[in-house]
């Protein structure tokens, strides 16, 4: 008995557990799996935007004339590329209603605000793409661990009631192949947790600094209805 207590190992547990908390296993490092995809891809999305968003609000403010800028990002606005299709949106709807000499200033910068409002709407949606999902790992994972570990620790005391004498070599394997299931569960939520801690940190800050970028164009914008005019037959 004492040979095989000593020479159990996890693979061996794990091949040994009941069918039901294999399946909670599996389901786990399935969670787990993706969970890891989503971290990775999501980081890369984070890092391209927050590399994008920096270039662009240079190029931005270096240039004294939206135009060339709007023909630019026109020609290869990304809908993923994040700041850019919101300076394409809030700059078209300038055009449009700039070009009707009848709309006020306040109804073009009113007319440009919600442009801008529904093209921050669409990237904070893009933003928290895949962060539900690491939410939901982080939150269940431990609990469905926890009932694979039940599930086991309820078998191996079941199998107790069918022996006359009950040794730690009996019992022990049994709750050895259960507590891996709640291992599992919190290798798949830790990593979930904190990804999705630091990931919605990374997207609030990006979305705070969209709105700072829509205000800042706006400022511009009103400098330009009230300063030199621009050509704005060419960017329609």
């Amino acid at each position: 008995m004492q040979a095989t207590l000593e020479h159990m190992t996890i693979w061996g547990l794990i091949s040994d557990a009941s069918l039901l908390v294999k399946a909670v296993m599996l389901i786990l490092l399935l969670a787990s799996v993706l969970s890891w995809y989503l971290i990775i891809q999501r980081s890369g999305v984070l890092q391209r935007r927050e590399r994008q968003l920096d270039n662009f609000m240079q190029r931005f403010r270096s240039t004294a004339d939206l135009l060339p800028l709007y023909r630019e990002t026109a020609q290869g606005t990304d809908s993923e590329a994040g700041v850019e299709p919101i300076f394409h949106a809030g700059f078209q709807e300038f055009s449009h209603l700039k070009q009707h000499s009848g709309n006020a200033a306040d109804v073009v910068l009113e007319g440009v605000e919600r442009a801008l409002y529904v093209a921050i709407s669409e990237q904070e949606v893009r933003l928290e793409k895949g962060l539900q999902f690491l939410a939901t790992v982080g939150s269940v994972s431990p609990y469905i661990g926890l009932f694979g570990t039940v599930w086991g620790i309820m078998n191996s005391f079941l199998g107790l009631s069918q022996v006359q004498q009950a040794t730690l070599s009996t019992v022990a394997p049994g709750i050895a192949e259960a507590l891996i299931a709640t291992a599992i569960g919190l290798f798949a939520a830790i990593p979930a947790v904190i990804a999705y801690n630091r990931f919605s940190a990374r997207s609030q800050t990006l979305l705070t600094r969209y709105y700072a970028f829509g205000n800042e164009l706006q400022v511009r914008l009103h400098r330009t209805l009230h300063g030199t005019p621009m050509n704005l037959a060419v960017a329609a």
